[in-house]
């Protein structure tokens, strides 16, 4: 198992901005046989009922463990709440819908992609699916949903953002949709 670095791009209280700027760099991406992860703390009855319409299969445990409540021993979700979603593999398509779903809840929606595209213009090389991906934090500005905030990032990730062209690369995608990297990093395992 290895790690990428998760470089935060933009940074807005706009979730829609949030959103459309994930669709740019989706563009930009090769998402052949691409997927999306979906990660997140759901505290109400009210986001659970909305995401289980995106994910009628969802899979969680209880936040305070899977002793206290799981999908895998066929628990009712809405009984232990607060609960953690790891729920993985899923077509692109229900990105949005799970981000819909959220209202004030924390998540990450990291997109597993084909490739980072090589830009000749920009002396960038193709890098592959094992350091191309994307992530949304949605009320929450890291990964892991640990600190709860009214705005949401979008990362991109690449192999170590203290390699100047991965540095570079951070750049160049974070001014596709209009943000700039100011040196937010976080190891994200793979």
């Amino acid at each position: 198992m290895s790690n990428s670095d998760a470089a935060a791009v933009l940074t807005t209280p706009d979730l829609a901005g949030a959103v459309r700027a994930v669709r740019t760099l989706l563009d930009i991406a090769d998402t052949t046989g691409a997927e999306v992860d979906f990660e997140a703390v759901i505290r109400s009855p009210e986001v659970l009922a909305r995401v289980l319409e995106v994910l009628p299969a969802l899979k969680w445990w209880a936040v305070a463990g899977e002793q206290h409540g799981s999908s895998d021993a066929g628990d009712d979700p809405a009984r232990c709440l607060p609960i953690r979603v790891f729920d993985w593999c899923h077509p692109l398509g229900l990105a949005e819908s799970f981000v819909a779903a959220l209202g004030p809840d924390p998540a990450a929606v990291r997109f597993d992609l084909e490739a980072w595209p090589e830009v000749p213009g920009a002396g960038l090389e193709r890098v592959s699916q094992k350091y191309a991906y994307l992530t949304l934090s949605v009320n929450s500005r890291d990964l892991s949903q640990d600190e709860l905030f009214e705005d949401h990032s979008v990362h991109v990730h690449v192999r170590n953002a203290a390699h100047a062209e991965d540095t570079a690369r951070i750049a160049w995608l974070a001014a596709q949709v209009g943000g700039r990297f100011v040196g937010r990093v976080e190891s994200a395992p793979l």
